[in-house]
């Protein structure tokens, strides 16, 4: 069967088709990002204004087009942090339902990280053992960890790169103390996420990191994929370390032509950086494993594992 999934997301609206069936591994047919940034888009009350409102609507729209041009067997559409924590979210979606007829399944942060560990599960296999999991987003920082397909402890910060960007580094490029600024707060965070949440985990044996700016960094930090492999190059913590400051001193529009820095991500790359070196900290993880796979792709297998179901008569409703 072929279904679609559009992932309404802080930075991008982006549309995933795959092929897929029960037993195979999900094979991408097309993907495609409409650039959003809607933290900029956030007026002082936290709500999303009627420009950025109208960028989404755009961006689904052409998604929808794309779908109807290619045909699926399904559409899931889903929300995470950017409306899910506007304070007029509720509005903004329904204003998406009117304009556009498709409803947004709206993703909590633990729902986030759920569903990408059941991804880095399956793509990682039974053999990696306990899981420590890092997701970084536009606008949350996902934290996982268990030894099953789905964790057994898992929380969401707002240390998203881009809301770290808009909140900390105003300035392009940012000066050093607001550079120290972040550090002190996501420190703080993950420090109180770790001795709360993640006190009683095992030691993991396998560190993971997704997402686009994670596999961004990859690529800056560990250099291209395996050409026999495929494999992402790990990310060190010491080579995180060694390439910040050049980050830190680079305009946004610099970056960007750096080794896996896109053009929409080279504004928040800095603070992705910054925030995924102070968890590594933190969390003791000299090494962390780059995974391919992520939301999207668990989203797929959510969704074939529940028309794999004795029963399944109907695709599932509810994702988290």
């Amino acid at each position: 069967m072929r279904l679609g999934v559009i992932d309404v997301g802080s930075n991008t609206v982006h549309l995933l088709v795959v092929d897929a069936h029960a037993g195979a591994s999900p094979v991408p047919y097309h993907s495609q990002r409409s650039t959003l940034r809607l933290m900029r888009y956030l007026d002082k009350q936290g709500a999303i204004t009627d420009e950025g409102q109208r960028l989404i609507i755009a961006a689904i729209r052409e998604a929808l087009d794309t779908v109807a041009e290619i045909g699926v067997d399904d559409l899931i559409a889903t929300a995470t942090s950017a409306i899910r924590e506007a304070t007029n979210g509720e509005a903004v979606l329904a204003r998406i339902t009117r304009e556009t007829g498709q409803v947004l399944q709206v993703l909590s942060g633990e729902d986030e990280a759920r569903i990408t560990m059941l991804a880095v599960r399956r793509w990682l296999g039974w053999s990696a053992g306990e899981i420590l999991l890092f997701d970084i987003g536009g606008g949350s920082f996902e934290i996982a960890q268990g030894a099953d397909e789905y964790p057994d402890v898992e929380v969401s910060l707002p240390l998203g790169a881009g809301r770290s960007t808009i909140n900390f580094l105003p300035e392009d490029p940012p000066q050093r103390e607001a550079v120290s600024k972040l550090r002190a707060h996501a420190r703080a965070e993950f420090t109180k996420a770790r001795d709360t949440l993640f006190a009683d985990r095992p030691k993991p044996k396998r560190v993971v990191g997704t997402s686009k700016t994670i596999r961004s960094l990859g690529r800056l930090v560990g250099g291209p994929a395996d050409p026999v492999t495929g494999d992402l190059a790990p990310i060190h913590y010491t080579g995180l370390r060694e390439w910040e400051p050049t980050l830190r001193d680079m305009p946004s529009n610099v970056r960007q032509y750096l080794p896996g820095i896109t053009p929409e991500r080279g504004y928040q790359i800095l603070a992705g950086a910054i925030v995924l070196r102070t968890a590594m900290k933190v969390f003791d993880v000299p090494t962390l494993t780059v995974s391919p796979w992520a939301l999207r792709e668990g989203i797929v297998l959510r969704y074939i594992d529940a028309l794999d179901s004795p029963g399944a008569a109907a695709p599932p409703s509810d994702l988290a």
